[in-house]
């Protein structure tokens, strides 16, 4: 399932995301030589529906097309199939953000070991997954350790950094066994500045000597922990606002997030005829926590304590294929700089 290559493909970077199976045959890493040898590892397209990453990479390849990198790159262009539909991944595909535990032998575990091995043999300087989410969000950085390392590569992306430990099965979180790695969120997909910031970025990164190892200012960094995941269980039928449904998402939802939202802050609307209506969130030890965080009031569901949400989005198939967001608290930079 995983093809490797030591050059760019012809054609490669005059393709659109979605035109990217006509050179592609399905995940493919690429392998291209620089200054520095030790290389940065970059992923993309890890959900199909995600452009920006590709488009910045594109931009970051036809920039160096006729001069040395500055630093060898690995590059792992992930889902095409779903690309070239236009999806964050096909009906009969696992989402291709989940799998990196690598257990199991369907064709994408099996992809996921390949690439873990690849890499491995080749001492990474850095891993970089680059993302776009589908709600108004700031553009921030993710990391699932708070080593020195990790903060400073986050950093230099955004001063908005959030520090998770699920969902499992994650890219970052299997590569940061190898090196310093950071999930990126770019914004909406293919938005110019997403793109701009992403190509300034790695840019950045292929130019570093090394990562810094000192600690990152307080005044630098707004950090941020992902205590809990938010889910519409199955049963529920989710609805925009003036939809008939169990459950209907005010328009402007998305506004809510990176917002410190005090208890009482309607998060959604319960249709007139629902029943068994609720909100499932599970922590970091995946137990439910719901009625800690939510409480159903007038026709409506309410936030019980102080929260800030992340990826709060309106689009109703992402919050099935994913989930409806994250709920964070600030993290104190002190007790991680001791």
């Amino acid at each position: 399932m995983l093809n490797i290559y030591h050059e760019l493909p012809a054609g490669l970077l005059t393709r659109e995301a979605h035109q990217l199976h006509e050179v592609l045959p399905g995940p493919s890493l690429i392998h291209l030589s620089g200054k520095r040898t030790q290389p940065l590892f970059v992923s993309v397209l890890m959900h199909g529906n995600e452009v920006t990453g590709w488009l910045a990479v594109r931009e970051i390849l036809q920039k160096y097309r006729d001069l040395e990198l500055p630093r060898s790159l690995s590059l792992l262009i992930g889902n095409v199939s779903a690309a070239q539909k236009g999806v964050r991944c096909l009906p009969d595909q696992p989402d291709y953000n989940r799998i990196w535990q690598g257990i199991g032998d369907g064709a994408e575990q099996v992809m996921v070991r390949q690439v873990l091995e690849e890499m491995r043999n080749l001492d990474p300087y850095a891993c970089v997954d680059l993302h776009n989410n589908t709600g108004l969000n700031p553009h921030y950085a993710c990391i699932n350790r708070l080593d020195r390392p990790f903060l400073q590569l986050a950093s230099l992306f955004s001063r908005t950094v959030v520090y998770f430990l699920r969902p499992e099965g994650v890219l970052s979180k299997a590569f940061a066994e190898i090196c310093p790695a950071v999930t990126i969120e770019c914004g909406r997909p293919g938005l110019p500045h997403g793109t701009a910031h992403a190509v300034e970025y790695i840019d950045a990164c292929l130019h570093m000597a090394e990562i810094p190892q000192h600690d990152v200012a307080p005044h630098d960094i707004d950090l941020f922990h992902t205590m809990a995941i938010v889910k519409v269980p199955s049963h529920i039928k989710i609805g925009l606002e003036g939809e008939l449904a169990d459950i209907c998402l005010p328009e402007e939802l998305d506004h809510l997030n990176f917002r410190e939202l005090v208890p009482g802050t309607v998060l959604c609307h319960v249709g007139n005829d629902a029943t068994d209506v609720s909100l499932f969130a599970t922590n970091e030890q995946g137990e439910d926590v719901s009625e800690r965080y939510f409480e159903i009031h007038d026709a409506t569901i309410r936030t019980r304590i102080p929260v800030m949400p992340s990826m709060l989005t309106l689009n109703t198939d992402i919050i099935r294929q994913d989930c409806l967001c994250y709920l964070m608290e600030r993290y104190d930079l002190a007790g991680v700089n001791e």
